[in-house]
């Protein structure tokens, strides 16, 4: 309740602009810095990795996955992004994971709608499943903060009159504690992730289109790590969406 509290009142009352630094109407961003940063919807990106084809590629339609992805294809079929992890964004969600400000999600959940790819992306899934938290990082930080997006996006299309997608807590989990990834190069995250994730005993996957939610993808072996487990366990059809990817 009081994180929804916050997110009612965020909206309403005068609030510093992260970015700028201005006070305005509710909201973490000013309309002046949100048009100035807010992504170009026709940015074309890897259908695998999510990176951002080179613009010297464009208006020409760029190929859908990058030469990485076609060496080693990652087990999802597509991976939908929002934005590069720089300047605000990167401010924001650091704000918001590590500085516990679980109220950002609110508007982070309502932006990324607003991009009618991601949109599209929601609304085809048949499960939204966030990546899973150990219980000891969760205790740590009090929320789940990819749980927060999936919980606003159900609760939206469950209003919406072609119905949507669930979120679902229970099926993809992360019983064990890990280090953190922040300081491990790709190599070690792998060590470090083998066997972290689980799929609840007994969950029937085969059919359903699952789409796995973080918040930034780095080198993408947390995600990896995850949609192998689900794989492993009988599902077929596995997208990945996430905030922001780094460059």
């Amino acid at each position: 309740m009081l994180p929804n509290l916050a997110a009612w009142l965020s909206h309403r009352l005068p609030s510093q602009c992260l970015a700028c630094h201005r006070w305005g109407p509710g909201g973490p961003l000013c309309p002046a810095c949100m048009q100035r940063f807010a992504p170009a919807p026709e940015l074309p990106r890897c259908s695998g990795c999510g990176q951002p084809w080179p613009a010297s590629l464009w208006p020409e339609p760029p190929p859908p996955r990058c030469g990485a992805c076609l060496r080693q294809p990652p087990p999802w079929q597509h991976c939908h992004v929002w934005v590069d992890y720089g300047y605000p964004w990167a401010d924001l969600i650091a704000r918001w994971k590590l500085q516990q400000h679980p109220a950002l999600a609110a508007h982070l959940a309502r932006w990324l709608l607003s991009s009618p790819r991601l949109a599209q992306a929601l609304q085809q899934a048949d499960v939204l499943l966030p990546l899973p938290l150990s219980p000891q990082r969760l205790r740590e930080r009090g929320f789940n903060q990819a749980a927060q997006l999936t919980q606003h996006w159900a609760r939206h299309f469950a209003q919406h009159p072609q119905g949507g997608p669930h979120a679902r807590t229970d099926l993809l989990l992360r019983p064990q504690h890990q280090r953190t990834q922040r300081t491990l190069g790709r190599s070690a995250r792998l060590r470090n992730l083998h066997g972290a994730f689980t799929v609840r005993s007994g969950a029937d996957l085969a059919g359903l289109r699952l789409l796995v939610v973080d918040d930034v993808i780095t080198t993408g072996a947390t995600l990896r790590a995850a949609c192998t487990a689900l794989q492993a366990a009988g599902a077929q059809h596995i997208s990945v969406l996430a905030v922001a990817r780094t460059p």
